[in-house]
Order: C-alpha cells, then sequence, then structure tokens
C-alpha cells in the first residue's frame, strides 16, 4: 500500500483531532472531537508533542505522538512513544510499523537515546505488535500513576 508520512502542524489540527478522538473510543473514552481538536492545538502551540500523520488513499488513517523525556541511565533525551492509532480499516497492512519507524528515525533526527511506550495489558495488537518492531518488555518494573 502506498502512503506517506507528515510531520503535523496546525494547518492539520482538523484531520489529527479526528484520528485522536477515534483513538481514545478505542480506549473507551467518550466521543469528543472538541475536547480532542483543543488537547492537540494546545500541544502544538506549546511545541509539548510532536504527531506524524499517515496518510494513504488520499485520507489520514494514522498517527503517532511523541512526547520528550529523558532517561537517567543513558543521561540522554529520549521519546515516550505515548500515542500510535491507525483506523480500523488500515490495519494489518504494515502502517502501525511505518509510523514506529517514522518514530525512530525521528530519534535519530533529534539525537535521542530512544523510545518508551507503555500499553494496556488487554491492547492484543499493540502487545504483538511491539515485541515485532525491537521494543523488549520491562517485566521489572510496575508502572503507578497519581491521579488528581
Amino acid at each position: 500500500m502506498n502512503y506517506s508520512i507528515k510531520k503535523v502542524g496546525l494547518n492539520d489540527l482538523d484531520k489529527t483531532a479526528e484520528l485522536f478522538n477515534l483513538y481514545r473510543i478505542f480506549y473507551r473514552q467518550t466521543d469528543d472531537y472538541e475536547k480532542c481538536k483543543q488537547f492537540i492545538k494546545e500541544r502544538l502551540d506549546n511545541d509539548q508533542s510532536h504527531i506524524f500523520v499517515l496518510y494513504a488513499e488520499g485520507k489520514a488513517v494514522g498517527f503517532v505522538q511523541l512526547y520528550q523525556l529523558y532517561h537517567y541511565i543513558k543521561l540522554a533525551k529520549q521519546w515516550l512513544l505515548s500515542d500510535l492509532f491507525v483506523h480500523p480499516d488500515y490495519r494489518g497492512k504494515g502502517l502501525s510499523v511505518a509510523l514506529i519507524d517514522r518514530a525512530k528515525q525521528w530519534c535519530d533526527e533529534t539525537g535521542a537515546c530512544g523510545l518508551m511506550l507503555e500499553t494496556e495489558k488487554t491492547n492484543d495488537i499493540g502487545n504483538k505488535l511491539y515485541p515485532r518492531c525491537g521494543f523488549e518488555y520491562d517485566d521489572k518494573h510496575n508502572y503507578y500513576y497519581w491521579w488528581k
């Protein structure tokens, strides 16, 4: 399948927000396009994330969103692969792998030491995909969250 991947800016806000909304719905969140649009706009306005959208057949069908972190052992910048999504109609065509490869390329372009990600234990698709793309499962750590 022919595709292209573009680093997005504010002029891509509507298409990116549509995909982000679908991604959140995948994770059992309420459909809220306007709130997603505002969230993405704030990230882009404040240079807080980098988003790459994949286009196939003339449509935006997937994206990856990266946030900058720093690794305490490597003493270097790393990227949190926070969000990865491909529209259900386009899954199984290698597009998620293409987005991950673009994120790895971004590491090279920005001098980062690598990527980190976390996904739900129930995300069967992701839990099969990430090891195939060279990610190692870290069974030594538990991730905890505190929500206000």
